[in-house]
């Protein structure tokens, strides 16, 4: 009876210690699937794809208007010079609406290494720059935010004026909601200067994107498998590899130091410090940050690289799809694109690359969770968004087309006729 009773004992605490152990397993899977939805992740993913699509659509809109108003310039001075009038110059804008700047392959092949370049003088220089870095920072996401207020400012202001421009001597002439929009981003610079609330350093994060995404162009798909790719090494070089040379993380180092408050800085030099608390030290908008509702102290963080070098081949491909479709449509009567057929015809390579930048973030993501580290964000994002795009490309026949001179219009040769 003993014995029985014995191994009873002992079947029941092993049965108890399995129990646990599954548990804890249940535990652990929940903790996991938790933390990647965690709130700040979410975020972080959708503020990103908003960004990119805001920006690419932007992008296209400003170059379908730049181009209208280049055909209403034309036909209105082809009217002046029959009429004999005189023809008036072309209005500044403050935000060079129309002017983009087009990435070539040299571009394409000196990024990584400038970046490279800019990482360490920020790495090896940061203390004594640091008044300099934060300056500049507020200067360009001061331009880049105002940008990415002005449609609303235009939204709000719309009833109360009537569009003319306001001249202001040899600076150009500005409309009201251009205006507006200044000067509500040097309100948000200045709080944020004096704050370093991460919300407004992100709305400045967002203005940066935006911008860089809508007045950068790549022309074609070899520049941008250059540049992603290189960026791509890039990013995992500095974040795998740079602690076996500086013996830290030179990648995280740079985007997590806190830069000194300029006011800080300024009122030390004029022993203004009685009169001034200390002002908070500034995290630079080169991330997004969000933190998270449910843990307090976390947060998740992801680089504006890894939000605008992508966006930039979205726009790329967005471009393309309105190219293609109006080359479809007949607009341009161009015979060597064929209207789209095939292999996902009603699939835009827009709709293609955005999906795998979101499985490249969420790969990242699971990766971060799994390996309990940083990741390089290009690693995942760059083969989910270009090997698809090439892939499809190829099956639909546009690969060759897209590779060189996705733009250029082919006009057919005239052929004599006998």
């Amino acid at each position: 009876m003993s014995e029985f009773f014995g191994g009873e004992g002992v079947d029941s605490r092993s049965s108890n210690i399995l129990q646990e152990q599954i548990q804890q397993q249940q535990q652990q899977q929940f903790h996991w699937s938790h933390s990647v939805m965690d709130s700040s992740r979410v975020s972080t993913c959708l503020i990103s794809m908003l960004l990119i699509v805001y920006g690419s659509f932007r992008s296209l809109n400003m170059e379908q208007e730049a181009r209208e108003r280049k055909e209403k310039q034309k036909s209105e001075s082809m009217t002046n010079l029959l009429t004999g009038e005189s023809i008036e110059p072309q209005e500044s804008s403050l935000f060079f609406e129309g002017k983009f700047a087009t990435l070539d392959t040299m571009h394409a092949l000196c990024l990584p290494l400038g970046a490279s370049v800019s990482l360490l003088i920020m790495f090896f220089f940061f203390d004594s720059m640091q008044l300099l870095f934060a300056v500049c920072t507020a200067i360009i996401a001061t331009v880049a935010l105002a940008f990415l207020l002005l449609p609303m400012c235009q939204y709000i202001i719309r009833p109360c004026t009537d569009g003319n421009r306001i001249s202001f001597g040899f600076c150009g002439r500005f409309t009201a909601a251009e205006l507006f929009s200044f000067t509500l981003s040097v309100s948000i610079v200045c709080i944020w200067v004096l704050t370093g609330h991460w919300l407004l350093m992100d709305a400045m994060g967002m203005g940066l994107c935006v911008a860089f995404i809508a007045f950068v162009r790549l022309p074609s798909l070899k520049v941008s498998t250059l540049l992603l790719t290189g960026l791509l090494i890039y990013d995992v070089f500095w974040v795998f590899f740079s602690s076996y040379i500086f013996n830290t993380n030179v990648m995280i180092k740079v985007a997590t130091r806190p830069a000194e408050n300029p006011v800080g800085i300024v009122a030390r030099k004029l022993n203004l410090g009685n009169s001034f608390k200390d002002p908070p030290k500034l995290n630079l908008p080169g991330k997004l940050v969000f933190p998270s509702m449910q843990n307090s102290g976390h947060f998740s963080m992801l680089g504006l690289g890894d939000i605008v070098m992508p966006g930039l081949l979205l726009c790329f491909v967005l471009r393309y799809d309105a190219y293609k479709k109006s080359q479809s449509q007949g607009v341009t009567n161009d015979p060597s694109l064929p209207p789209p057929k095939g292999v996902g015809s009603r699939l835009t390579y827009f709709h293609c690359s955005l999906l795998g930048y979101f499985l490249g973030l969420l790969t990242a993501t699971v990766s971060s969770e799994v390996f309990k580290a940083a990741q390089p964000a290009l690693l995942y994002l760059v083969p989910f968004t270009l090997l698809p795009l090439l892939t499809m490309a190829y099956l639909k026949g546009d690969l060759r087309r897209m590779w060189s001179e996705p733009f250029i219009t082919h006009q057919p040769t005239k052929q004599l006729e006998v």
